[in-house]
């Protein structure tokens, strides 16, 4: 195998396919990128067995063959390199590949190519096209609200539903829970229903961003997934165990519905939230005319500030996650929120404001001690 390509080419479809590499396998190749030829074409594989990555490297002159070569340290070298051309040959003799630019020359030993595993492809037919702006924002509005506690699979994920002219993307980790509807202007050429993993849906969220792909396709296989933008394919496996049905997790109806100024109320959480450190809780106190935002935190300080809001009745003082909370308003993204209340124990809820988004952020209270 051997190819010479334009290191800065080179060097942008290499840091794609390495995220995808292992970092933690004990199988070692894993930590690998398959450098492959073939009809003239360069690809670039990595894989850690739940997320791989393939992507398509154009090559002024290329002779058929493969090796797996370490990952982050080619990374390394070729982000290092003095020249824009590039030239990589696998030399079977000493099982290395001898990456060559300007008047700098590295011999990297590759690994066995044998325990590379085959990734899928994606299929001729059964896809759909979804397009990659409406995709892309949604995934930002949910991604973060899904867990990150591996002994929890089936909410590591997130549930994207789409068909006709509508995308919906569900996340949650117990504590707080985020729903995402997307009208699109064209209907869609198919229909999907798959939990999927929220890290493959963040990385194709970066792939798809920085390409400027129009249009993403998207083809559930039996027990994967596979998302190809422009000449990247990601694939996936879905997580397994069956996602919460949320619609249960939502009241029915609610005390207090305030509309306030998203940004006004982000700034306030931003800062007073510095205060709210070892698990102390962001304080929520509602009277007439306006709220009371403040935190507390043994050893360290304490911070408030207040801000004029539409609530009548009886005071309410509710406690959430800062970080939770924050989150929330951030992923809205309106000018304006609804921001709905029941009691100090009861969820509260927080929706786009706007008209015609269809945003709801659903968090759990932190039970206060007076």
């Amino acid at each position: 195998m051997k190819l010479t390509v334009s290191r800065e080419t080179f060097l942008a479809k290499l840091g794609i396919a390495v995220r995808a590499a292992s970092t933690r396998s004990a199988i070692q190749t894993l930590a690998g990128v398959l450098l492959k030829v073939e009809d003239g074409r360069a690809q670039l594989e990595a894989t850690d067995m739940e997320l791989g990555v393939r992507v398509s490297v154009e090559t002024a002159d290329a002779t058929p063959g493969h090796a797996v070569i370490p990952g982050r340290l080619l990374l390394d070298v070729v982000r290092s390199l003095p020249s824009d051309e590039l030239s990589l040959e696998y030399r079977s003799a000493q099982q290395d590949v001898e990456v060559v630019s300007g008047p700098a020359r590295f011999h990297l030993r590759t690994l066995p190519p044998e325990d590379f595993p085959k990734l899928p492809e994606a299929p001729a037919e059964g896809g759909m096209t979804v397009p990659a702006a409406a995709f892309v924002d949604t995934i930002a509005r949910v991604a973060r609200a899904a867990s990150r506690d591996e002994t929890r699979p089936h909410l590591t994920g997130v549930l994207v539903t789409a068909s006709g002219r509508e995308l919906r993307m569900v996340a949650t980790d117990s504590y707080r829970l985020s729903v995402k509807e997307t009208q699109l202007e064209a209907p869609l050429d198919g229909s999907i229903e798959a939990n999927v993993p929220a890290r493959t849906l963040q990385e194709l969220g970066r792939i798809a961003s920085g390409s400027g792909a129009d249009s993403i396709g998207v083809a559930a296989l039996e027990n994967q997934v596979v998302f190809t933008v422009d000449e990247v394919l990601l694939s996936s496996r879905l997580v397994e165990g069956r996602f919460p049905n949320y619609q249960q997790l939502l009241p029915e109806a609610y005390e207090h519905e305030l509309r306030v100024s998203r940004e006004e109320l982000l700034e306030v959480v931003r800062r007073v939230g510095l205060l709210a450190q070892k698990n102390a809780p962001l304080r929520l106190r509602f009277s007439e005319g306006a709220v009371d935002v403040s935190a507390q935190t043994p050893d360290v300080g304490e911070a408030s500030e207040s801000l004029p809001v539409p609530f009548n009745g009886e005071p309410l003082e509710i406690g959430f996650n800062p970080e939770f909370f924050r989150d929330g308003l951030e992923s809205a993204e309106s000018e304006e929120l609804v921001l709905k209340l029941i009691s100090p124990l009861r969820p509260g809820l927080i929706q786009s404001g706007d008209e015609g988004s269809d945003f709801i952020y659903l968090v759990m209270p932190i039970r206060l001690n007076v």
